[in-house]
């Protein structure tokens, strides 16, 4: 497959981006009422509850036989159950912008892990020098400032970065959803069906949410934002760029998230632009242009002409 994406996969993966970073908005909200877990219960049940609904809805079946329903609960514990707890625990001591330095590692994992899986997406210098420079543009949206102090964190990081490989894996793995005829609402409904089956009794045993005061109806409405908007169709995306894309092309939506969160930060909660800011985002622009390979093939088009 060619590292070249169409105009409807970049359309569908900045639209990922938004809805990803929005995630941390109504995170923001529900955090400070609702136990980490129990957020991340809330997300991927309501989550699955409004796919079950959707399908008879939208005419579609549910996804049947025993080879789709062991992929996609392979893809609910690599895409969310897996990662999702060891961020949760990963951010009880790590700074926020440093998690988003280290989750900008996936892209990186997805090179490797798909140069080894997949024949179709070996490493090329374009696509290595495009994922560092978007890795350089979130650490300089970041700031180094972050780095400071974190040495005592070293559990974290390490967290961090295996719920980072884990989501590279789950790229990777999804590749064969469609083999399996599995369409990619079935794929988003079975892995937040699995995904929900392993979340719900954890946050249940962990944090006794019904012992807790009912939350707010901020915080209620910011956990289905996030279950709806940023888990239900952002995963419905999800699976549609994979097929369209590839697994590598889809992971560059981690480059474009913190873009839109700080974007979203300006427009929604007054928050201002730095410099640091800027040129984070001229890095991930300059990366995503060299993944895609359009700039570069101009480039040789116009030097051949020349000489």
């Amino acid at each position: 497959m060619s590292s070249r994406m169409s105009r409807i996969a970049w359309l569908l993966l900045l639209l990922l981006s938004v809805l990803w970073g929005g995630s941390f908005f109504f995170v923001g909200v529900a955090v400070t009422e609702v136990p980490p877990l129990t957020i991340v219960a809330a997300r991927v049940g309501l989550a699955a509850a409004m796919l079950w609904v959707a399908l008879p809805m939208l005419g579609i079946a549910p996804p049947r036989g025993l080879p789709a329903w062991s992929a996609v609960a392979a893809m609910g514990l690599l895409n969310n159950a897996v990662p999702f707890s060891l961020i949760v625990w990963a951010q009880q001591t790590l700074p926020s912008g440093l998690a988003a330095i280290l989750n900008a590692t996936t892209p990186l994992w997805g090179v490797l892990v798909a140069h080894l899986a997949v024949r179709e997406e070996r490493i090329t210098p374009a696509r290595l020098g495009g994922a560092l420079l978007g890795f350089a543009g979130v650490a300089a949206m970041s700031g180094l400032d972050v780095l400071r102090g974190t040495t005592a964190s070293l559990p974290a990081t390490v967290a961090m970065l295996a719920a980072t490989l884990s989501y590279a894996c789950a790229g990777v793995f999804g590749r064969r959803l469609a083999r399996v005829g599995v369409m990619p609402v079935h794929a988003a409904l079975g892995q937040l069906t699995v995904a929900a089956a392993l979340m719900v009794p954890l946050a249940m045993a962990a944090d006794a949410p019904w012992q807790r005061p009912l939350p707010s109806a901020a915080a209620l409405g910011a956990l289905v934002g996030l279950a709806i908007l940023c888990t239900a169709v952002a995963y419905v995306l999800y699976f549609r760029i994979l097929a369209l894309a590839g697994a590598v092309n889809l992971l560059l939506v981690t480059f474009l998230v913190p873009v839109s969160a700080i974007v979203l930060g300006m427009l929604i909660l007054d928050e201002t632009l730095e410099p640091r800011h800027v040129a984070g985002m001229a890095l991930i622009g300059a990366g995503l242009a060299l993944i895609d390979g359009r700039i570069l093939a101009w480039l040789a088009r116009s030097v051949a002409r020349a000489g």
